[in-house]
């Protein structure tokens, strides 16, 4: 049986700054929700997250749609930075593409209510010898 939200999500955040700040925000007075959902938007999963594990008035399931949409938005604009410097420069930036790829697969993940795993990906493909 998969764990709750905060179990399955908390140890994404390895920087205490996203919590600080949503914790900031909501003593003076912000909306968790609101807040969570325009860091959605902008394809900002860390503070997603950080207003997600602070928020007790939407169920599990919302939450995790929430956080994939982040992880799906901050892949679109990854692939869109992506095929703009490929144009500007005149060469390809394959490893924007892998981390939106990453990313859209964390969206999956999240979905499916399973770990977000990232890290043994990027250690195989560039592993050198």
């Amino acid at each position: 049986m998969p764990g709750t939200f905060a179990e399955l999500y908390t140890s994404l955040l390895k920087n205490d700054v996203f919590t600080l700040q949503a914790r900031e925000d909501m003593a003076q007075g912000a909306d968790g929700l609101t807040c969570a959902l325009a860091y959605a938007e902008q394809g900002k999963p860390e503070f997603t997250l950080a207003y997600l594990l602070l928020i007790d008035d939407i169920s599990e399931q919302e939450k995790h749609e929430i956080l994939a949409v982040s992880y799906e938005r901050r892949a679109t604009i990854s692939q869109e930075k992506a095929e703009q410097f490929d144009r500007q420069f005149h060469r390809p930036f394959p490893l924007i593409k892998l981390e939106a790829q990453k990313d859209r697969l964390a969206a999956q993940q999240v979905r499916q209510g399973r770990r977000v795993r990232r890290e043994g990906t990027a250690n195989r493909m560039l592993r050198v010898n």
